[in-house]
């Protein structure tokens, strides 16, 4: 055998090995995400499967027929706000959404109120699941609503920012959608009142 089919001989081998290695370490990841997974779980403490494979940008025409006053695309199964202003420009974010199917709201609405700095009182629902939680809390860093809120046309429903960065790209809302607060102020600040809203 010459010398260069043994080097590509070798590069093979290596390259085989190595793939072998990368899939034994990556195996307890996927083992993890079997029947026992947390990720519906509210102890976010736990490792959970995050959902990167579909988080991929997306263009706004197969969802909407116009741009006027802007859009939001928020993706439930890819854990994605997608976002596209009046002239086109477009923004891809990673969120947090409902716990389960039935906190979970699809289909189209619009912003009606943009708040800075919002207060947050929990629904009705959520006091019977947790009496124990507090009836108002004010804005600031211990506000589950983060720094800015989209308030959307639907009841409770909204786009919000949190300080517990764990909670993005999980199921782990009531209801709203969340993102990391530098995600929610360039939304804040780049939304309108009347800006078209979709859930997928």
């Amino acid at each position: 055998m010459s010398k260069q089919n043994l080097i590509g001989l070798n590069r093979r081998h290596f390259l085989l090995s190595a793939g072998a290695a990368a899939t034994s370490l990556a195996a307890p990841a996927f083992a993890q995400n079997g029947a026992d997974t947390t990720e519906n779980e509210r102890d976010l403490t736990e490792v959970v499967r995050r959902n990167m494979s579909s988080f991929r940008s997306l263009t706004w025409q197969p969802y909407f027929s116009n741009l006027r006053k802007g859009a939001i695309l928020v993706d439930i199964d890819s854990r994605a706000l997608h976002m596209w202003t009046e002239d086109g420009n477009y923004s891809l974010y990673p969120s947090s959404v409902p716990l389960s199917e039935d906190l979970t709201r699809r289909g189209r609405t619009s912003i009606v109120r943009k708040v800075d700095g919002p207060t947050w009182s929990p629904t009705p629902a959520m006091k019977k699941r947790n009496p124990e939680w507090p009836d108002f809390v004010p804005a600031g860093p211990d506000n589950p609503l983060g720094t800015h809120a989209l308030y959307l046309g639907w009841t409770y429903y909204r786009i919000h920012g949190t300080h517990d960065t764990r909670k993005i790209g999980r199921r782990s809302s009531n209801g709203c959608i969340g993102l990391f607060n530098e995600h929610i102020a360039e939304v804040f600040s780049k939304a309108k009142v009347g800006t078209q809203v979709l859930l997928i």
